[in-house]
């Protein structure tokens, strides 16, 4: 398979703000062509589309918790890219919901918005991402953001550990299927990193006990995450394929 280290095109889903620009901005600035795609966030996602290193990108919007929103996505990148060689799969939903305080309904409206965006989205695009990747014969990537959660819990997002538990077997199933055509398949299990969403929690009275979770007394950034991802979509890491790589600081080990 003759998949390059840079010029590549790449798919980024959940792009607008936090960890995904951080992924798209590294993707870029490796010399790679990047489609940004957002769901609601035009402002921000522009933000991103414009700090982005080099030409040839796109900005791509649509509805993840739709199917047909991911065929969508995909066709839009693939024209403009001419091609996918890397897929991450980075958008999320995270809404907390304790089940002692969260009255059914509720209850229900979170675990569907969930499954609909953390893992059929994931799936969605996953699937049309290598059907694409096989037909064009020169293997690639697919990049899935998992968590810490899906090992720790999550007492007050149950959902969200769930549904990120199923990503990281999504990927090793993937992993496995599509390695005959080239095709290496990972996830990252992120624990707490700073981004805008998260920074009334830093900055507010659990935001010490929060870095404590770890030895080095810090949370993650989004570029050490960023970085990480870069080297699994790269050549290199064919031979990690499959794995889940946990990126928390020693936050939480695991063997």
């Amino acid at each position: 398979m003759n998949l390059p280290a840079s010029g590549r095109r790449v798919l980024v889903s959940g792009a607008s703000r936090g960890l995904g620009r951080a992924v798209a901005q590294a993707f870029a600035t490796n010399g790679d062509r990047v489609a940004v795609h957002f769901g609601s966030r035009t402002d921000e996602a522009r933000a991103t589309f414009e700090s982005l290193a080099g030409t040839g990108h796109v900005l791509i919007g649509s509805d993840l918790t739709k199917p047909a929103g991911a065929s969508v996505v995909m066709d839009m990148a693939t024209e403009a890219l001419g091609g996918i060689d890397v897929l991450v799969n980075n958008a999320a939903v995270n809404i907390r919901h304790p089940l002692a305080d969260t009255p059914y309904e509720e209850w229900v409206e979170a675990w569907q918005q969930h499954v609909a965006v953390n893992l059929l989205a994931t799936a969605n695009l996953s699937h049309l991402a290598a059907r694409i990747m096989i037909k064009q014969g020169t293997g690639g990537r697919i990049v899935n953001i998992g968590s810490r959660g899906a090992f720790r819990g999550e007492p007050d997002h149950p959902a969200y550990g769930a549904t990120k538990a199923a990503v990281h077997s999504l990927g090793q199933s993937l992993a496995v299927s599509l390695a005959p055509y080239g095709i290496g398949v990972a996830s990252v299990a992120p624990g707490f990193f700073a981004t805008e969403r998260v920074s009334p929690r830093l900055e507010g009275p659990e935001g010490d006990s929060i870095r404590a979770q770890s030895p080095f007394g810090r949370v993650g950034t989004t570029e050490e995450i960023a970085a990480s991802v870069l080297w699994l979509a790269s050549p290199a890491a064919e031979w990690s394929s499959g794995t889940i790589l946990d990126l928390n600081g020693a936050s939480h080990l695991r063997s």
